[in-house]
């Protein structure tokens, strides 16, 4: 706020006869690191993640499995070709023909070709069996371990590579030999095998030809023959050609790397070529090239196993970090309801070995929040923000946030989830400052605003995050999490006690009445001296707070919390002035408490009105702050406070000289603090100080000139130029002089024009975005009619001074 007095089936063809084997690489490493995908090349400039023709990489997988399938296709269809003559025309036509020879050559050839087909049949499933453990198992348990160690722990020392994970052995005592990876690499060499000796029998049987001669017999061997050695070699031409692009060109590791997937990318990136090979195998050659890794991973999360979810909210996590690709990938997942709610459901999820997908869960929530129509799509989702808030659990009961009292328990951690080890361990901040993050970026909008206002406990969670022990912001060594946990807190709930209107009331009734709120502010101003952020954003939730009732009772019923707002304007350097002045302004604004409290430290602390006049000559941002106190000061302090008020005329001829040479808010606020002013004094001080009445009159009247409109930027411009004109026309001494000057210079014609362009703009001290904060005690439009009798020479027009 700136205050201006202004569930799908995706294995395609799991059970078809796929010919690619490949060997799936371990990736140790801690659960914080996940596998970094993007959809890049979807933005038609070159980025990190797109080709130098702008295609995504996973483009050229999906072309391979084209082509593969093709390849595959070819050879399937002339394998059944083959099979269909040997058992049709040869065995059954011409069985007794047959030499002994050519019996058994094609007896072999079959039976070669059956075993052929019968692996690559099965071990497309196989080898996806072996990319799910090798894509999810070890990420989990390393998670797990992770947690045990704790966050510093894996930090400093990281953790040794998981080991394999443990393979799925078909039977009891038969060690390596029939477990799920050997038997996929079994597979894949018996299609290797029977394929060679496939193309040794033809070639074998075709080079001797010494078929015997019969009616039809030796075209119907050539042909067959003819038709396996076709076969063979188209299936080995595709296996070279697999071997080629796969284990020479590296062409999975240089996907992964061009999408910067990180660790686990190149089993993820596996998996995705297995599924989009599959479907060309399965349907049309053309299904697996319609493929994308955004999609693929949306679908991946819809699963309802845990392993799969993980690798595709691994993919979009990764997709929505980078940079080059993030605007795309997130419209995509953004205009998917679907994935929108699984992955806010993801949020709530809290077992231990869902831990790493609750995590990138939340990280993309966060940048899908970060996208207003994205936001509004995620409040929209119900119980979304009930979810967002589970992320904002911290183990902790209310009597962790107290201080500590003699003889009370050390242990204020809740029970742990329920079916949790003894050994259990969550570390809880990774997800609260994920939580607080999505909280800052939904705040944006004032809808999402009122909704978080409307959660149950939610303000107290965000409040209890503001909360930064004195120990913590002293020292130099405090840790990074927890300081950035305190500034995304402190910008939760500077956006909702700026939200306008009703909502924005609500807002500020609902942290004002929270019994920590004001008190956690005020130690962060008086102890964080090392985090100039933090003290900045308290500053401006205590502006906030005060432009309603309830807040400047609340700050000003905690004691300490307006000294060391003044101590901090008067003596800091010019940034701490300008947020801590706005502060001390909205506290005194309308406010005979706000402004008693100020006053009261006249006596603590000796001069302060003197001080804050000094301030008056001060070229920076304590000039137009100390200007604006003073002004609300001398208009709503009370008349038991007006005699030591008395002392802010000596600012007089400061304030005079500001009017006649500054412009826009220095030039309205020395206009303002002017008709206060002279509310002290009588019209024969006033002249003295003044030295040139006429260019003082035409400088008016210039101003009503210059802003014949009102202007939000300043909107109390021309309010303060008629009151002012006003006490010039009806002071006890000069008034008639005054007039006169005033009709000379055709201030009534001015005026008339400024009655003619009121607007409600100039019914409000304060603005927060187009609604009006704070409204004046008297209209714009009364106070104009007063000046336009006076001016008439029709009397009447008492002075218009708040």
């Amino acid at each position: 706020m700136k205050m201006k007095y202004k569930a799908r089936d995706y294995s395609g063809g799991a059970d078809m006869p796929p010919s690619i084997h490949l060997d799936i690489v371990e990736h140790g490493g801690s659960g914080g690191g996940s596998a970094s995908f993007s959809e890049p090349g979807r933005e038609q400039q070159q980025t990190p993640g797109s080709s130098a023709s702008g295609e995504p990489p996973e483009k050229r997988l999906t072309l391979l499995a084209l082509r593969l399938a093709v390849l595959e296709k070819a050879a399937s269809g002339l394998g059944k070709l083959g099979f269909v003559w040997a058992t049709v025309v040869l065995l059954g036509g011409f069985a007794s023909d047959l030499k002994i020879a050519d019996f058994w050559y094609v007896t072999v050839i079959l039976i070669g070709e059956g075993a052929r087909v019968f692996s690559r049949s099965h071990e497309l499933e196989w080898q996806q069996h072996v990319t799910q453990t090798s894509t999810a198992g070890g990420a989990l348990r390393s998670s797990s371990r992770f947690l045990h160690r704790g966050i510093k722990h894996a930090i400093l020392d990281p953790p040794p590579p998981a080991p394999d994970v443990p393979p799925l052995s078909l039977l009891r005592y038969t060690g390596w030999v029939f477990v799920s990876r050997k038997v996929g690499r079994l597979l894949s060499w018996l299609q290797v095998v029977s394929a060679l000796a496939c193309v040794a029998l033809s070639l074998m049987r075709l080079w001797e030809h010494d078929f015997r001669r019969g009616r039809n017999l030796r075209p119907a061997l050539v042909l067959f023959y003819a038709l396996a050695l076709a076969e063979a070699s188209l299936f080995l031409v595709e296996k070279a050609y697999w071997a080629w692009e796969v284990s020479v060109r590296k062409l999975l590791q240089q996907v992964s790397a061009e999408c910067e997937l990180g660790a686990y990318g190149l089993a993820s990136v596996k998996r995705f070529f297995y599924d989009a090979y599959s479907r060309c195998i399965a349907g049309s050659v053309f299904d697996g090239i319609k493929m994308d890794l955004v999609t693929f991973a949306e679908e991946l999360i819809l699963s309802d196993f845990l392993d799969e979810q993980l690798i595709g909210v691994r993919i979009l996590e990764q997709f929505a970090k980078n940079t080059g690709s993030a605007g795309a990938t997130l419209r995509k997942v953004g205009t998917a309801p679907w994935s929108m709610e699984r992955l806010v459901e993801m949020l709530n999820w809290k077992r231990p070995d869902e831990e790493e997908v609750r995590r990138c869960a939340a990280e993309v929530v966060s940048k899908l929040a970060g996208k207003r129509q994205n936001a509004l799509r995620v409040s929209s989702i119900p119980g979304a923000i009930e979810s967002v808030t589970s992320l904002l659990y911290t183990g902790r009961t209310m009597a962790g946030l107290l201080p500590q009292l003699p003889g009370a328990s050390a242990e204020t951690t809740t029970s742990p989830p329920a079916g949790a080890g003894r050994d259990y361990e969550y570390e809880h901040l990774p997800f609260n400052l994920l939580g607080l993050v999505i909280l800052k970026k939904l705040a944006a909008d004032h809808d999402n605003c009122g909704k978080m206002g409307s959660a149950r406990g939610l303000l107290s969670k965000i409040v209890d995050f503001t909360r930064a022990p004195p120990a913590v912001l002293r020292s130099p060594h405090a840790a990074d999490s927890q300081v950035r946990a305190v500034k995304r807190a402190l910008q939760v709930v500077k956006r909702l006690v700026s939200t306008a209107g009703s909502t924005g009331k609500a807002l500020r009734r609902g942290v004002a009445e929270n019994v920590f709120a004001v008190s956690n502010l005020r130690d962060i101003l008086q102890h964080g001296q090392r985090h100039g952020g933090l003290q900045k954003l308290a500053a401006d939730v205590l502006t906030g707070l005060a432009m309603d009732e309830d807040g400047k009772e609340a700050i000003v019923g905690t004691g300490g919390v307006v000294k060391l707002l003044l101590s901090m304007f008067l003596d800091a350097h010019q940034e701490q002035a300008e947020y801590t002045g706005e502060a001390l302004a909205m506290l005194a604004l309308e406010s005979d408490a706000g402004c008693a409290a100020i006053l009261q430290l006249q006596r603590q602390r000796a001069g302060v009105l003197g001080q804050l006049m000094s301030a008056l000559q001060a070229g920076d941002a304590r000039r137009l702050n100390a200007a604006r106190l003073l002004r609300n000061l001398c208009a709503y302090s009370g008349d038991r406070h007006r005699e030591r008020l008395r002392a802010v005329t000596e600012a007089l001829p400061t304030v005079l000289d500001a009017t006649m040479v500054d412009r826009d808010e220095v030039l309205e606020v020395s206009l303002g603090l002017t008709t206060q002013i002279c509310g002290f004094i009588d019209g024969d001080r006033f002249a003295a100080e003044l030295r040139e009445p006429r260019a003082y009159v035409e400088r008016l009247a210039s101003i009503l000139r210059c802003y014949s409109y009102p202007d939000i930027s300043v909107p109390r411009m021309r309010r303060f130029v008629v009151q002012q004109v006003i006490w010039l026309m009806t002071n006890d001494s000069g008034g008639a002089a005054y007039t006169e000057l005033l009709r000379e210079v055709g201030m009534e014609q001015l005026l008339h024009s400024t009655a003619d362009t009121t607007s409600v703009l100039e019914r409000y001290h304060v603005f927060s975005g187009s609604v009006g904060i704070s409204k004046h005690r008297e209209s714009f439009s009364a106070i104009v009619d007063s000046a336009l009798e006076l001016i008439a020479g029709r009397g009447g027009g008492a002075r218009a001074q708040e």
